[in-house]
């Protein structure tokens, strides 16, 4: 096949599912098209849905066009080279780099193939839009289309939080809370804890696209009045007694249960990395309101002491600890 202006160069390779992270950063170096990871899959509910299979490897997959040789060549010996890197420094199973033509009319569709209906939990389900499932009665269905760069349930940080949530919400910590989700991404998380029975959820990210996907999904998934988004990070300006800082938004009213704003946040979701973690400790802890609960994840084990040391220094008491692999998920409460 001849490349043309219209067709993409996807590189794959499969790695482990702890060099994910890696291997997407690598690729997303050349990958001007974006990046997608497919994990591997054990099917279940009769072949309906699938989980993921966190013993086997993920294909992380790039899209380069095509319609530059010289450009493309230097992209691929990029790619190898900094994979031949990893590879002799034995830091995680990598395999070999491949690619494969794909036309422009193929490959706006081609990636969704990646994305299965998975259950994370016993409650929390995650359908991208393309896709049915068949709701169980006392499913959290959440609506997803995650574009090609954020969460979709996949990776275990997300997983690891989302896990979280629902243990939240079986003690009745969501009933009516207001959530403040920090790293919103492709909302997944803010989407949860509304279907969890969170009354209003902040998402803050300092990416303008992930604002845009977050307010996305939140209307795919009819949940506008409950969910907001914008560009920023913490202080957030609203976990703050009533009538200091600033208006909760323009023309947006509190949902129907929604606790007025008092001295912080129910629960805030920190899904980052353990370096951004320790850095933003103090603050995400100033949101949280006395007695409310903080979920970080994005720890690499490696990391955990750190973190920890952060948040205890910072005022919060560690609870609780949930691990998959070697990334790790930190519940913590601020005293009352």
């Amino acid at each position: 096949m001849t490349p043309s202006a219209e067709a993409w160069l996807e590189l794959s390779v499969s790695v482990d599912l702890e060099a994910v992270e890696t291997v997407s950063e690598i690729l997303g170096r050349v990958a001007s098209g974006g990046t997608s990871v497919e994990p591997a899959f054990r099917l279940v509910d009769e072949g309906l849905g699938a989980e993921v299979d966190p013993t086997g490897p993920a294909i992380v997959r790039g899209y380069v066009p095509a319609g530059d040789a010289d450009a493309v060549r230097a992209a691929v010996a990029a790619t190898t080279a900094a994979l031949d890197h990893l590879t002799a420094f034995d830091l995680r199973p990598i395999g070999e780099l491949r690619s494969r033509l794909v036309q422009e009319a193929d490959w706006a569709e081609a990636w969704k193939a990646h994305f299965p209906v998975i259950r994370v939990g016993r409650r929390i389900v995650v359908r991208p839009t393309w896709r049915r499932h068949r709701r169980l009665p006392a499913d959290a269905v959440i609506a997803l289309d995650p574009g090609m760069a954020f969460g979709t349930g996949l990776h275990p940080t997300t997983r690891l939080c989302l896990a979280a949530l629902e243990s939240v919400a079986d003690r009745g910590v969501l009933d009516g809370a207001r959530v403040l989700d920090v790293g919103c991404g492709s909302g997944i998380l803010a989407i949860a804890a509304a279907r969890l029975g969170a009354a209003a959820v902040l998402g803050l990210d300092t990416d303008p696209i992930a604002v845009e996907a977050t307010i996305s999904n939140a209307r795919r998934n009819r949940l506008v009045r409950r969910i907001r988004a914008r560009v920023g990070s913490v202080p957030s300006g609203e976990g703050l007694p009533q009538g200091v800082g600033p208006p909760r938004g323009a023309g947006v009213p509190a949902a129907a249960g929604e606790r007025p704003p008092s001295d912080g946040f129910d629960v805030v979701l920190a899904n980052l990395i353990a370096s951004v973690l320790i850095q933003l400790a103090e603050d995400l802890t100033a949101e949280v309101r006395p007695g409310g609960i903080l979920v970080a994840s994005g720890i690499f084990i490696d990391r955990e002491p750190d973190v920890r040391s952060a948040l205890e220094a910072a005022g919060l008491v560690v609870d609780r600890r949930t691990a998959e692999g070697e990334w790790v998920a930190l519940e913590a409460h601020r005293p009352a």
